[in-house]
């Protein structure tokens, strides 16, 4: 076994694999960008070297920055985690060029399965049934445009290279194609640097199931059972869950059988996953699923299969990279239990899920028997537009499948995060979702119950804004007693009293407040036996004197996170962020304006303006699209119009809340 090894990776990748690598008594070394310098997994490692600016493009794909590293550290060995470099021939050529080893499969294997057309052909001729389509090498949109029409409609467009939904587009008509065709190209081309595309038939009812496989250089393949990742959006998996619901041993067999084939045809070693879509009507059947992809790396939801397998997947690669046999063969391995992961993202899924950044101000999981956490983050740190937004990975396992759901409700109800909007309520609903809980889904389930889950528009939450105005009068007291408690009979005397008392009517104090960006009053009523408040839809109210105040706080303390100036109230799940106004802010970047102007829903790059100043437009019409974390929003006219402003130019990096034009 070698002695030392580098982690060409980041966040929880990282980390995750630090703390297996430790374990087994390595030196661990990390390579990070100025972005990350701070970063937990920095510190966790043994030794680190700075590779270049935040960009993924000048630092974490950069190959020779990582070989000069190893090299600079005396790294034996590198593990290129998953995402980045790790599905890339030239780096494990690079590596072995280097003479350090690669922790993963060899250069021929990456390649042939780097390419979903190709790996098509290859796997098809191993036995392995494929989705009908076409995977050949023509690009012409006008002969791609001809094949989808032959396949017939919906069909998939889908990047050739890498994965992550990155490039896919379903297209259900064929005056869709055109456009749905240029977005994959260029999705493709910003995420995997080749716009290849090919096309297949969309799968009705699918359910996306994956086959976890290992290898090792002597010849032994083995599955480690199933995963269902069916609970997606946007092509990219939300859920997942060992084993898969409604499994039964004839369907498992004939899967992992195509799996371990498929991963002898290009004589794989380490650890895969070769992903299928099945035919979920009427349930899972042996002969409807078909091949659609091998993952050549280890996987974002590898830690299910490791809960019910009792296996460390990152020790298994690192010894199989050292030239290990495999310590178990196939009848060895019995799945016990069932493990179900959520994947904690920094979006907001009351705006279509787009990415959210900003310093995470509070960050809390629980800690329960069956409940594992990785994450790459912690409190106090920053998620930035420049990588992927996950926080972390809640894992929770149990005996069976209600119970490991039950559990992982329960996790995500205590989990406390504050900055960044996060998609932890619409997980936690997930988790209660009757369909998903009897395992009647597939993977249109999301979008087909979004507002059912919280993915939709809300209004403010008015007991949010009520706690968090209560929980700012309380700040006024304690600035006013100047520590002293209030519920102290001796505190004061009654002309120190700061209840608004006064003889005659009672007194009305209007409060000036910025509630979720947006300018709003509320009525602050002063009068016996107690304080109201007016405004918002709000008619509550609380009981007056200090000692409710007090009281208050002590026992709801964790619902507030102090942000600078915001005070952000947590409440099932969802953030409400309250200021009291000030004309000149120096800490709230925006407020949403109002009428006609488009403004930028994150920060990122603007990458098509598709209107100028005097065009007419309609609404819900694409204006612009904009670019953060590797995937595009378009935005769309928000009224009927004529562009009067086009504030921005594309190819410009835009922050949050930027106004980018106005439609008059």
């Amino acid at each position: 076994m070698f002695k030392s090894l580098l982690i060409a990776n980041r966040g929880e990748i990282a980390c995750r694999i630090i703390r297996t690598a430790r374990a087994m008594g390595l030196k661990t070394i990390a390579v990070f960008s100025e972005a990350d310098a701070g970063a937990p997994f920095v510190r966790q490692a043994d030794d680190s070297r700075l590779i270049g600016p935040a960009p993924a493009r000048d630092s974490y794909l950069v190959i020779e920055k990582i070989i000069a590293a190893a090299r600079e550290t005396g790294a034996e060995a590198i593990h290129p985690g998953y995402g980045f470099l790790s599905e890339r021939a030239e780096f494990a050529e690079a590596c072995a060029a280097a003479g350090i080893i690669f922790v993963g499969p060899p250069p021929s294997a990456i390649r042939a399965m780097g390419l979903k057309d190709a790996a098509k052909v290859l796997v098809e001729k191993a036995g392995v049934p494929v989705v009908p389509g076409y995977h050949g090498e023509r690009q012409e949109p006008d002969f791609l445009r001809q094949k989808a029409d032959a396949v017939g409609y919906p069909v998939l467009i889908k990047a050739v290279a890498g994965g992550g939904g990155k490039g896919m587009k379903r297209v259900d008509k064929a005056a869709e194609f055109e456009a749905s065709l240029a977005s994959a190209k260029r999705e493709a081309k910003g995420a995997f640097g080749d716009e290849r595309v090919l096309v297949e038939k969309y799968v009705e009812a699918p359910r996306h199931v994956e086959m976890q496989v290992f290898a090792d250089r002597h010849g032994n393949v083995v599955h480690l059972f199933e995963r269902d990742c069916s609970l997606q959006r946007r092509h990219q998996k939300v859920i997942e869950e060992a084993p898969a619901p409604g499994m039964t041993a004839e369907v498992r067999a004939a899967m992992g059988k195509a799996a371990t084939e498929a991963a002898r045809a290009v004589g794989y070693e380490g650890a895969g996953t070769v992903e299928f879509i099945a035919d979920g009507r009427g349930g899972l059947k042996a002969d409807r699923f078909y091949f659609m992809e091998m993952n050549t790396r280890l996987q974002v939801e590898h830690p299910v299969t490791e809960a019910i397998t009792g296996l460390d997947l990152v020790e298994l690669q690192l010894r199989v990279a050292a030239g290990e046999k495999l310590p178990f063969s196939q009848a060895d391995i019995k799945p016990k239990g069932h493990a179900v992961e959520a994947r904690l993202y920094a979006e907001d899924p009351e705006k279509r899920f787009l990415p959210s950044t900003g310093r995470l101000f509070a960050l809390k999981f629980p800690s329960a028997d069956g409940i594992r956490i990785d994450t790459g983050v912690e409190e106090g740190g920053e998620v930035t537009p420049y990588y992927d937004p996950m926080i972390a990975k809640v894992i929770a396992y149990a005996p069976t499948r209600l119970a490991a759901l039950d559990k992982l409700a329960a996790a995500l109800g205590d989990t406390l995060v504050a900055g960044p909007k996060t998609n932890v309520a619409f997980l936690k609903k997930l988790c209660e979702a009757p369909g998903f809980r009897a395992g009647t889904f597939d993977t249109g389930f999301i979008d087909q119950n979004l507002e059912a889950l919280g993915a939709a528009a809300r209004p403010v939450d008015p007991e949010a804004v009520r706690l968090g105005v209560l929980a700012l009068v309380n700040d006024l007291w304690a600035a006013h007693f100047d520590g002293r408690d209030p519920t102290r009979p001796d505190a004061a005397s009654p002309w120190d009293n700061f209840d608004a008392f006064q003889l005659g009517p009672a007194r009305r104090q209007t409060l000036k407040l910025v509630v979720d960006n947006k300018p709003q009053a509320v009525d602050l009523v002063w009068g016996e036996p107690a304080a109201r408040f007016e405004g918002i839809g709000l008619a509550a109210v609380f009981g007056g004197g200090r000692t409710t105040y007090a009281r208050f706080l002590r026992e709801d303390r964790r619902q507030f996170v102090r942000a600078g100036r915001r005070l952000i109230v947590l409440r099932d799940g969802r953030q409400t962020s309250i200021v009291v106004d000030d004309p000149f802010p120096a800490d709230i970047e925006h407020l949403d304006d109002a009428g006609g102007a488009v403004t930028s829903p994150m920060h990122g790059k603007l990458i098509q303006l598709l209107v100028k100043p005097g065009d007419k437009v309609r609404k819900g019409e694409r204006v612009a699209v904009v670019e953060a974390m590797k995937m595009e929003h378009a935005l769309l006219a928000p009224q009927d119009g004529t562009v009067s402003e086009v504030a921005a130019e594309a190819g410009a990096q835009v922050k949050e809340g930027a106004r980018l034009m106005v439609i008059g």
